[in-house]
């Protein structure tokens, strides 16, 4: 049972490079955790809000990409600051992939990456596959990019892509894959830093009253986790989770201000990953909310 092994969790594993980390991780959990599981459990174990972001990430990865190796990956799309199908470059041809992927989320530890490529024939409107290159293939060369201020522990980098050979998955690349990953990437990283903060509360005594509204938020996260992630409700769903955890932003605060100086400190550096791609967020959750409003008015 995932909540009993929450509540039971002892100290979080220590901080190391993102793949040991990872690896030492899923040795912990064991099995094959489903992508929620993976989320919940592996932000409890995690030392500081940079690593259960990476961890939510790699559940997110999971959610999308079932049959995923137990080794990190990375989901490689972004061109030129852009993820429009339309205004990418990098191409399939053939089995063979050519292009550049400017802005990968801890590449440095991936052993293998899902790349979003053009597909269509000459003449067609721009389509897109999902691709799998595994790390290390002859033409594949990764560029680290300098850390970010935030999270700066999980790094990033280019991805260069010179007639790599890949795995073609079935399905659309943009609507089966990319489209949903959004929203994937959102719920399981929220599960995850909520339950990062769980752990926090637990180990350092705080209000009882505030470590059950985040137990409350967890649960809220796996009903969500459990709808289809393309659907309208599941972004008005998702959308009143992370009001939740706005809600609880003044309190999560105050504890980390009454407590050690330098959780406060990583706290107050990090804690803007949860606005990652919030307008995104919040424009998919007005469509939905206006889908609803139509189907009253009908």
């Amino acid at each position: 049972m995932p909540w009993q092994r929450l509540l039971e969790t002892p100290e979080p594993l220590p901080a190391r490079p993102l793949a040991d980390w990872y690896a030492q991780l899923v040795e912990r959990l064991g099995g094959r955790p489903s992508s929620f599981e993976l989320a919940l459990l592996g932000g409890r174990l995690a030392p500081s809000p940079g690593l259960a972001f990476f961890v939510g990430y790699q559940a997110a990865l999971r959610a999308l990409w079932p049959a995923a190796p137990r080794t990190p990956g990375a989901l490689c799309v972004t061109e030129n600051r852009s993820v429009r199908p339309a205004e990418l470059q990098t191409r399939l041809d053939g089995e063979a992939l050519h292009g550049r992927k400017d802005f990968v989320t801890a590449v440095e530890a991936a052993a293998w990456m899902l790349v979003a490529a053009r597909a269509e024939g000459p003449g067609e409107a721009p389509r897109l596959a999902l691709c799998v290159v595994r790390a290390g293939s002859a033409g594949v060369r990764l560029e680290p990019l300098p850390a970010l201020p935030l999270m700066p522990e999980v790094g990033h980098g280019r991805l260069h892509l010179d007639g790599v050979g890949c795995e073609v998955l079935e399905g659309d690349g943009w609507d089966d894959y990319v489209k949903p990953f959004r929203t994937l990437e959102d719920l399981h990283v929220l599960t995850a830093v909520t339950a990062w903060q769980l752990g926090i509360a637990t180990l350092h005594g705080w209000p009882q009253a505030l470590r059950l509204r985040l137990l409350a938020l967890l649960v809220g996260c796996s009903e969500v986790a459990r709808q289809p992630a393309r659907a309208a409700a599941s972004h008005v769903l998702l959308g009143g989770l992370f009001a939740q955890q706005a809600a609880l932003r003044d309190e999560v605060n105050a504890a980390f201000a009454s407590g050690s100086a330098e959780l406060a400190a990583v706290w107050q550096r990090d804690q803007r990953l949860l606005e990652v791609a919030r307008g995104a967020r919040e424009k998919r959750l007005d469509k939905a909310l206006a889908s609803f409003a139509r189907r009253k008015d009908a």
